[in-house]
């Protein structure tokens, strides 16, 4: 098994370039699938070298996939203004389309923390039933943003102690759906000495 590293990368998007982060598949043999990780919400601080979003990427890559963890517009380098979630659509849309021109006929698999789920649950939308193997949302703050249903095979995680998106709206949002929930003991919104038992989590899924 390689040891990859995160590597920067300019991807051009709608409105500008996207500083990305590029992490190659850890496996030797050819990558099973692309994955791409949505950091937080950038007017707190949120970037795509935040914690969870490279604990999760980590996780991706020893599985075998090649991850993109782009900065959204407004974000680090990349070029244009926050857009509170709607037009970020259209930036992970474009590193999608880059990630698949790199890395034809692979599977596809969209994650993201906190602001990053109100993105990738949009985009999963967008792309329909069956586009995507996998849908990983990781506290997802379902009180501030209006998120669209997802896939039933959704993996949704969120931490029992969660006071940014409280654990009581996710269960009031994927209730409806009959979505079930992981739910991290002890675990607040950043996860902070539970990023073990998340990167375990995402594991299993995989």
């Amino acid at each position: 098994m390689k040891s990859p590293q995160f590597q920067p990368l300019m991807i051009a998007g709608p409105v500008g370039q996207l500083d990305t982060l590029f992490l190659d598949s850890a496996l030797d043999e050819a990558p099973v699938g692309i994955a791409l990780v949505a950091h937080p919400n950038p007017t707190q601080g949120g970037t795509n070298t935040n914690k969870v979003v490279q604990t999760v990427a980590k996780v991706f890559s020893r599985r075998g996939w090649v991850v993109y963890c782009p900065n959204l517009r407004g974000v680090g380098k990349s070029e244009g203004e926050h857009d509170h979630g709607k037009a970020e659509v259209d930036d992970m849309a474009t590193v999608l389309a880059h990630a698949q021109a790199s890395h034809p006929g692979l599977l596809v698999a969209l994650a993201g923390f906190s602001f990053g789920t109100y993105v990738q649950s949009q985009l999963a939308e967008r792309l329909g039933a069956g586009a995507l193997a996998r849908l990983i949302l990781v506290a997802p703050a379902t009180n501030k943003w209006a998120f669209p249903a997802v896939p039933a095979d959704t993996l949704v995680i969120h931490g029992e102690e969660d006071d940014v998106a409280p654990l009581g709206a996710a269960f009031d949002w994927a209730r409806p759906q009959s979505l079930p929930i992981v739910v991290i003991p002890g675990a607040g919104h950043f996860f902070h000495g539970k990023l073990t038992v998340l990167a375990d989590v995402v594991n299993r899924h995989l």
